[in-house]
């Protein structure tokens, strides 16, 4: 019983082939393209008015430099939280579960922030290593200390996101396997499971896009220090 709970993370296959691929364009096929035409659509005018306000709160605290960012930043934000949603539906399959899929996103991106910075004004981005006035004793724990931060902050990334969506997976699939057998033997606790199931359902919907909101901000956040 424990390990098919874990099985809804694995990633599918058909005939050997993983379908993670699939999974990984669906977002994209979803959403409708821009018309020529003045007047669009009301999907299209929602959508580009969520684009335009993320961008420019995200932008907001951004320099010039760090505003050809904006598309990107965009587009995976975009793609990530309709990759939640998705996962939420019943037999669909979340890359966003999966460390590595986090990891292949968070790593080359932070990566990016921490060359640009060290392109761009070295001396600051290393002076982001030792903060001012500190004494001469603890200069080199510190080093040590901000040396290892900066290199977990991908990692903290990945395992943010992934943390959170398994988390919540598992929490729905306990709660619906308890309200399935509950029901026939005691009705009235199963209707109350059932209860509880919407309620973290809804909180599951909040915490889809409050996370890929998360993951987006922070990476506006380390580019903000190297830019």
């Amino acid at each position: 019983m424990m390990t098919s709970f874990f099985d809804q993370f694995a990633s599918p296959s058909f005939l050997g082939i993983p379908l993670i691929a699939i999974a990984t364009m669906m977002p994209w096929v979803l959403y409708p393209n821009p018309s020529p035409r003045w007047i669009n659509s009301r999907l299209i005018t929602i959508q580009e008015w969520f684009i335009s306000r993320f961008t420019n709160q995200l932008m907001l605290p951004l320099n010039i430099g760090g505003h050809k960012w904006a598309l990107l930043l965009a587009s995976l934000m975009i793609f990530l939280i309709t990759t939640n949603m998705l996962g939420l539906l019943p037999y669909t399959f979340t890359p966003t579960t999966q460390l590595s899929f986090n990891m292949g996103f968070a790593m080359p991106l932070w990566l990016a922030t921490v060359i640009i910075g060290m392109r761009n004004q070295p001396t600051i981005a290393l002076g982001h290593l030792l903060p001012e006035g500190t004494p001469i004793l603890l200069i080199p724990v510190l080093i040590i200390i901000e040396t290892i931060s900066l290199f977990i902050r991908p990692l903290a990334l990945g395992v943010r996101l992934t943390a959170n969506l398994t988390a919540g997976h598992l929490l729905i699939q306990l709660i619906a396997t308890a309200v399935f057998v509950l029901m026939p033997m005691m009705p009235t606790v199963a209707i109350l499971a059932a209860t509880v199931l919407f309620l973290l359902t809804l909180l599951e919907v909040a915490v889809a896009m409050i996370q890929a909101y998360v993951f987006v901000l922070l990476l506006s956040l380390y580019l903000q220090e190297n830019v």
